[in-house]
């Protein structure tokens, strides 16, 4: 393990550097405030490099964390006595210059421009060659337990998708839940895949649920994807969780520019301005063939890396709870050195995630110095790869380094975004949980409005690490500060999606809050404090679709 054999030198330093760091001016007069916006800074600076699954900039990051921890006398909780948990990962690269992507009809081909009309995928393993018809599956969604299925329909029977790349576009109906529709987009859909022996994927996003503009998608592309290696074990942690299944079975993926989708509806007696009409209202959609093949040569880079989660623990005092564990947790990667964005090419990742890391930090900070330690244990864990699809919390949740049944919530942050006074808190997994009551309740005593996931088509809820534990059946949280449509707030947010959010921009140049962040992490600690002491278990609700989930634990 190249990475643990260089962490005493690495966290020498870091610890230098954060020396620095916290000697830097920081406005505001609340100290807490600025002591998280140290841990900010020693996190995100350029000299992190933006903290890369496996890179050295990460190991350096992980050192710093870990460093935190021993200082407040936290006990190690992963492998081998230590702060540690090793994952491996596929790493794929495409070579988007080596490759090529044409539309066939009646024999004519119509060459695609790679950047500019479609992106190639680079989490799933790539074909390297694919020649198939396409069929437009509406919006993909294989929910039977709903009685709701795009892959099995009169116009396009299951039957019929055996060698076909399936289209579709992003969102569902509106008498779906949003939360269940963003279910539907992970291990449901790849199991429908595989089970229909389609040979590949086209994803068109809506431009209304998209976070940024497709020139920042297309800059993106050149970011390695990753996987999790398969494990000796997977068959066995997919048989009791088959929400945490992995398939590696080699796909061909690309996102469709929807600008320039028109050129896949072409012929077909449909169009892309109807089909997006119809998405942006939420309405059913049409599936049929598209009369046209894809013909595709991708050349992709296949290595490994390994990058480690860091867990801490906080032993619990009561003699029964203190068995049980309550999760306090965010991510310490970011996406590194990428491509130019007004002359930067560092992604410093100072809101998406040096934020959480921070306050899971200062609340790590604030539990070891309390005089009378909470009932239930706490669980301190930083995880790696967010960033490629929530890889390093879905292998700790299916390879935990305590007992699985032990693990009784999680309470994660990614990007909470302290960026104007903190009135609303947008909580995802609010409505699936008695969690919700213990957020309303902690809420309530700071004068938190306590609020649903205003924007549920945007997919959020899949896309933190909260939902690995849901997957899991673990009653999970994840925050946002909330805003009301149309304010000041959501104006301020929205423009941080389009500027900032996977962008060179999130960095520490960027207006903060603090008082605002520590307040939020008040909350937060009063809310994984008052989770930890409550004699009653966290469970699912009997109305949640995920409290199948829980029962297979």
């Amino acid at each position: 393990m190249r990475w643990f054999r260089s962490m005493s030198l690495v966290a020498a330093s870091v610890l230098l550097g954060s020396t620095l760091l916290s000697g830097e001016d920081v406005a505001g007069p609340d100290m807490s405030g600025r002591e998280w916006w140290a841990h900010v800074q020693a996190l995100s600076n350029d000299s992190m490099r933006g903290r890369l699954t496996g890179s050295d900039d990460y190991l350096r990051a992980a050192a710093y964390v870990v460093e935190q921890f021993k200082s407040w006398g936290l006990q190690p909780a992963g492998v081998d006595g230590g702060f540690y948990q090793p994952v491996t990962f596929d790493v794929q690269r495409v070579q988007a210059g080596q490759s090529s992507v044409s539309l066939v009809s009646g024999g004519e081909v119509e060459p695609l421009s790679l950047g500019e009309d479609a992106v190639l995928g680079a989490r799933t393993p790539q074909l390297d060659h694919v020649d198939a018809p396409l069929v437009f599956l509406g919006y993909g969604l294989h929910l039977p337990e709903a009685k709701y299925d795009d892959f099995d329909s009169s116009a396009v029977p299951w039957k019929s998708l055996k060698g076909k790349v399936i289209v579709y576009i992003n969102g569902g109906p509106s008498d779906l839940p949003g939360p269940l529709k963003s279910y539907a987009r992970t291990v449901p859909f790849m199991k429908a895949l595989h089970d229909a022996g389609a040979l590949g994927i086209i994803s068109i996003p809506t431009p209304k649920s998209m976070d940024f503009g497709w020139q920042r998608v297309a800059s993106g592309a050149s970011q390695p994807g990753m996987r999790l290696a398969a494990a000796p074990d997977a068959a066995d942690v997919a048989a009791k969780h088959p929400a945490l299944a992995d398939y590696h079975d080699p796909m061909f993926s690309a996102t469709f520019n929807p600008a320039q989708a028109e050129k896949l509806f072409a012929g077909t007696g449909h169009s892309f301005a109807e089909i997006l009409a119809l998405a942006d209202a939420q309405k059913p959609l049409p599936r049929f063939a598209l009369g046209k093949s894809i013909r595709a040569k991708v050349v992709t880079e296949q290595t490994k890396v390994e990058s480690p989660n860091i867990i801490a623990k906080l032993e619990g005092a009561d003699p029964t709870l203190s068995k049980e564990y309550v999760l306090v947790s965010a991510h310490l990667d970011h996406l590194g050195v990428g491509a130019p964005i007004h002359g930067k090419t560092i992604y410093n990742g100072t809101m998406d995630d040096a934020s959480g890391v921070a306050s899971v930090l200062e609340t790590a900070k604030r539990f070891s110095q309390m005089k009378a330690r909470p009932k239930r244990s706490i669980l301190f864990v930083i995880f790696t790869a967010e960033e490629k699809g929530l890889l390093g919390s879905r292998y700790f949740a299916g390879h935990p380094t305590v007992p699985e049944s032990a693990i009784k919530a999680d309470l994660n942050l990614d990007m909470f975004m302290p960026l104007f006074a903190l009135k609303k808190l947008h909580v995802q997994g609010l409505e699936q949980s008695t969690l919700a009551d213990d957020a309303r309740k902690v809420g309530e005593a700071h004068h938190i409005i306590i609020a649903p996931d205003p924007e549920p088509d945007r997919n959020s809820f899949i896309r933190t690490d909260q939902y690995s534990f849901v997957q899991a059946g673990v009653p999970a949280l994840a925050f946002k500060f909330g805003w009301d449509a149309g304010s000041p707030e959501y104006k301020a947010w929205r423009a941080w999606l389009a500027e900032r959010y996977h962008s060179t921009a999130d960095d520490l140049s960027q207006p903060v809050d603090l008082a605002a962040a520590a307040q939020f992490n008040s909350f937060y600690a009063d809310l994984a404090r008052t989770v930890a002491d409550d004699p009653k278990t966290p469970h699912y609700l009997e109305s949640s679709f995920f409290s199948r989930f829980e029962k297979t634990r």
